[in-house]
């Protein structure tokens, strides 16, 4: 699975509304998973 985002992982809280629920979905979809941080312009 790839999940694309332009938040940080920090930001998530705001999405969601509710920084409990943020932890908890980011809790299960971060464990044993590989984040790549892509930084520079967009090419969108």
């Amino acid at each position: 699975m790839l999940i694309t985002t332009i938040q940080r992982v920090s930001e998530w809280g705001t999405v969601f509304g509710d920084e409990v629920l943020a932890t908890a979905i980011l809790d299960r979809l971060l464990h044993h998973s590989h984040t790549l941080t892509i930084n520079g312009e967009s090419y969108r």
